[in-house]
């Protein structure tokens, strides 16, 4: 029998269902029905690299009711390995309802109490063996903000010990943190052990305590960054790697729902670092992707195929 091939792309961190309104432009109190979707931003990242056939899977924990059984079968459903998803009895499996006012209101409201179950990952429930042998590692800062999940987070770079492309997703959240200043403070424990940062403008100035795009992106090199993402809306993304900086512009899009793009830029970044595209390639393909998302309702379910975000840059360019 041959060895199992070590995972392309393994996240770890936050999962869930997320229940969007399908009357768009309304408040919760308004709305009559809603879609159920997985959720999660690095549970939409494993998704959205299993879309371009990369062998991914996530780190993660549910509750053990029919919204944990609902993510696992997804999961699967989506081509992610669920090897790795635990369970915590004693907590409810996350949910998250969202409105919907296009092209830039998406508020969000977590229900994630007592404690989310993504929260209580422990050290010893790691395969660090399969964290170590991934070709990409990708956790986010908000892992960081509660224990045990802290310390499992940084238990996994400490073993990954920097191998091969290692990812932080910025992703702060205020909701899930006392202070901007305690979120710098782990967020800035865990820069140590990173190779890839990705986030945007308010996420980078949490990390590194600036807001100038070119200033936050020299910070984070200053720590050791090869590849410094940082996202800046309506002015599109900025590169910085060893080659220098790289600039793209936005991908016009008419907006429904804001809130899978990131994760969908995520996935697709993940693409072409492993393809090895050029840094430039890799990021114009990873914002087109981000534009196909934002134009629908779901975040899991519209995570394209390569050949649809390859059109969607085709549409670009050909204006």
């Amino acid at each position: 029998m041959e060895p199992e091939r070590p995972f392309e792309v393994l996240t770890m961190g936050r999962t869930g269902v997320d229940i969007y309104p399908e009357q768009i432009g309304v408040g919760l109190e308004e709305v009559t029905s809603f879609g159920k979707f997985l959720g999660g931003s690095p549970t939409n990242v494993a998704v959205a690299a299993a879309r371009y056939g990369r062998r991914s899977a996530v780190v993660t924990k549910v509750g053990a009711d029919p919204f944990g059984r609902f993510v696992r079968r997804a999961l699967t459903g989506y081509g992610v390995d669920d090897r790795f998803v635990g369970e915590s009895p004693g907590l409810p499996t996350p949910v998250t309802f969202c409105e919907i006012f296009p092209p830039d209101e998406f508020p969000l409201y977590f229900y994630r109490a007592p404690k989310a179950p993504d929260l209580d990952i422990r050290v010893d429930e790691l395969d660090l063996d399969a964290v170590r042998d991934a070709d990409i590692f990708w956790v986010t800062g908000t892992g960081l903000c509660a224990e045990p999940s802290r310390s499992a987070t940084l238990a996994a770079l400490e073993a990954r010990a920097k191998r091969g492309i290692t990812v932080l997703d910025l992703d702060y959240r205020p909701m899930f943190w006392d202070s901007r200043e305690q979120a710098r403070e782990w967020v800035g424990r865990a820069l140590d052990l990173v190779t890839v940062t990705a986030g945007n403008l308010d996420e980078c100035e949490t990390a590194v305590g600036v807001r100038d795009p070119y200033e936050a992106a020299k910070a984070l090199r200053e720590k050791g960054i090869s590849l410094a993402v940082v996202k800046q809306g309506p002015r599109g993304v900025l590169a910085v790697d060893d080659d220098g900086a790289v600039e793209v512009p936005p991908v016009p899009v008419t907006v429904v729902n804001g809130l899978g793009a990131g994760d969908a830029f995520g996935g697709a970044l993940c693409h072409g670092l492993l393809s090895r595209w050029s840094t430039r390639r890799t990021v114009e393909f990873a914002n087109a992707a981000g534009a196909h998302v934002a134009g629908e309702l779901a975040c899991s379910d519209a995570m394209p195929t390569e050949a649809q975000v390859l059109e969607k840059l085709e549409e670009v360019t050909s204006v």
